[in-house]
């Protein structure tokens, strides 16, 4: 029999009993629209520059940033990393969210090319991260609140993205991957009285994959527009790329029948409600390399006027009048060489809220949103011989420093025991720490 509290919300209204029915899902989570790869990053290096170097990076998280690099390091790897984020998000001074978002993440890279006749190099990369240490591979949840909720945080789902590269042309690489997420839906179907005991029960639950592009182009400006001769544009890169956007969903269609209350067919109830929602995402980057330091900088825009229609079946949060705006994120980041083995990265960023600037409520839902000022650092260590290992192996570590600043939200509610609207007001503010380590095998 599933628990009582399923259906202890069917005399509260269809969308109290959604958020009820969630507990069908293995955990619950803070909701939110963000995701870990967008919010902070994924490998040290990219947390540690603000993702501003995510675009040139050629380790496993090229495969989600953009796929082209994967092409700039023939050599392949293994490589295990994991993240921890600390929040401390404020409403009014008073903290309403401090669970941290802790992933364990694994990835992968290796040449393809003997798979051919022609042997053209062929780069194939996988990458894939769990929240709570692998303990939550479908953290999921959507609700409204009554003290205000941020958008933009809390613990991920499964994060899975797969994909490659060639190079092709002097100079140019070019990438394809896929990310990878799940929409899950519940049916249930059961006899009840009006304490809440049932019986007859009948429950469905499954899940099924989606897959969205990334695509990337990355070049060498000297070695495509000079390759016979040195000049200043040997040290200069470029990328573009472009991710496609995402999200984790959830239906449920429940009914219930009470003898004597409500007769057959009973009582049905439908919720679409979704998650952890990613916008099309498109960036633009240029490094220079300036011999032991190489600088930086990336513009990223970020389309998040699709998520109004992403809302119009949204159960939940579809008649809260969430109007995001689209966002330009510039980031900049320097790359120091210590010496042979240590690399030294700074990186910062300024993002703005993606809640549009003149909305001050989403109706029950509550949810704040402000402009973020992030500052990252982090040391890289490529040991080249270690006795017993044959390859190289490097040692990451990354800090990221989120600060928000100070907006005004009206609180708001359609609940008739409500004794006015908007009922409060609430000034956002905090603080987020993001650590991570990852330990690198090439071969």
């Amino acid at each position: 029999m599933l628990p009582k509290p399923l259906f202890s919300a069917l005399n509260c209204g269809k969308k109290n009993l959604c958020i009820s029915a969630l507990a069908l899902l293995p955990a619950i989570s803070f909701a939110n629209m963000g995701n870990s790869p967008s919010t902070y990053g994924l490998l040290p290096t990219d947390i540690a520059s603000a993702q501003a170097m995510s675009i040139f990076n050629s380790q496993t998280s090229a495969v989600y940033y953009n796929p082209a690099a994967l092409a700039q390091d023939e050599r392949g790897e293994l490589n295990l990393g994991m993240l921890h984020a600390d929040h401390d998000l404020k409403a009014n001074g008073k903290t309403i969210y401090n669970s941290p978002s802790q992933q364990v993440q694994i990835g992968m890279k290796t040449d393809l090319s003997d798979l051919t006749d022609s042997h053209h190099p062929i780069y194939f990369a996988f990458m894939a991260g769990v929240e709570k240490y692998g303990g939550e591979m479908m953290s999921f949840s959507s609700s409204t609140s009554n003290h205000g909720q941020y958008m933009q945080y809390g613990r991920q789902p499964l994060f899975l993205s797969l994909g490659g590269a060639t190079k092709l042309w002097r100079g140019i690489d070019a990438g394809v991957a896929l990310r990878t997420t799940l929409h899950s839906s519940a049916k249930l179907k059961t006899y009840t009285d009006l304490a809440g005991n049932m019986d007859y029960e009948e429950l469905d639950v499954s899940a099924e994959p989606v897959l969205r592009p990334i695509v990337g182009v990355s070049m060498n400006v000297g070695e495509t527009f000079c390759p016979d001769t040195s000049c200043w544009m040997d040290n200069l890169d470029v990328a573009l790329s472009y991710r496609g956007r995402s999200n984790t969903k959830m239906k449920i269609d429940a009914n219930t029948t009470i003898p004597g209350t409500i007769p057959d067919p009973g009582l049905s109830l439908a919720v679409v409600t979704l998650d952890s929602f990613q916008p099309d995402i498109t960036a633009l980057g240029v490094k220079y390399d300036l011999g032991e330091s190489r600088i930086a900088a990336t513009l990223e825009y970020q389309a998040w006027q699709r998520l109004n229609k992403e809302l119009e079946k949204d159960t939940i949060k579809g008649d809260a009048g969430i109007y995001p705006q689209d966002i330009v994120i510039p980031r900049l980041a320097v790359e120091f060489d210590l010496d042979d083995i240590f690399t030294l990265t700074l990186g910062a960023a300024y993002e703005k809220a993606a809640l549009h600037k003149d909305l001050r409520s989403t109706l029950n839902v509550n949810y704040l949103d402000a402009n973020k000022t992030i500052a990252g650092i982090g040391l890289a260590a490529e040991l080249p011989k270690i006795t017993g290992i044959a390859k190289p192996i490097r040692l990451d570590v990354g800090y990221q420093y989120h600060n928000l600043s100070k907006r005004n939200f009206d609180l708001t509610s359609t609940d008739p025991a409500t004794p006015a609207n908007p009922y409060g007001r609430v000034q956002t503010s905090g603080d987020v720490h993001v650590f991570s380590g990852s330990i690198t095998m090439k071969f």
